[in-house]
């Protein structure tokens, strides 16, 4: 019921070990100059208790970063407001691209990946986040997530 990306699109393996470059398994920075969080896209399963959810990465200015890593281990931390940022991973299963829609990022309590909401746009993502997805559509995304893998075209 969770699929996840393990680097945002624009992070390239060169960067491994480059200058003011960092991945790790919640944030990452590029160049000293771009800078992302890992977190949560939840869609409810229509019919059930369950929620499916994608790992995403989002892009946030320098100063929300800096914030949000200042209360990274702080409990308490969830009082924080949202972030403004941009959906920074392009997910497989949608016709349209996700690549920079908008976001508003809400901090969780302490080891808690952060809630992403999408503005409420027609993109198929953001209405599925507002609507639901059937277990059939868990199914179809799955099955397109395997697929992309088995290419090795996806890091779901």
């Amino acid at each position: 019921m969770n699929y996840t990306a393990e680097a945002p699109d624009v992070w390239e393996p060169a960067f491994a070990d480059a200058e003011g470059c960092l991945l790790s398994t919640d944030q990452c920075v590029v160049r000293g100059q771009h800078y992302f969080v890992k977190g949560l896209i939840e869609i409810p399963v229509i019919g059930s208790d369950e929620v499916f959810s994608w790992g995403v990465w989002i892009s946030l200015s320098q100063e929300n970063f800096s914030r949000a890593s200042d209360l990274w281990d702080r409990p308490g931390r969830e009082a924080e407001k949202p972030y403004f940022g941009w959906l920074t991973t392009e997910l497989p299963v949608y016709p349209a691209t996700t690549l920079n829609l908008k976001t508003r990022v809400h901090t969780r309590p302490v080891g808690e990946r952060p809630f992403v909401e999408l503005q409420p746009t027609d993109h198929p993502l953001a209405i599925e986040q507002r609507t639901g997805i059937s277990l059939e559509r868990v199914r179809e995304i799955a099955s397109v997530v395997r697929h992309a893998d088995d290419d090795g075209s996806s890091d779901g």
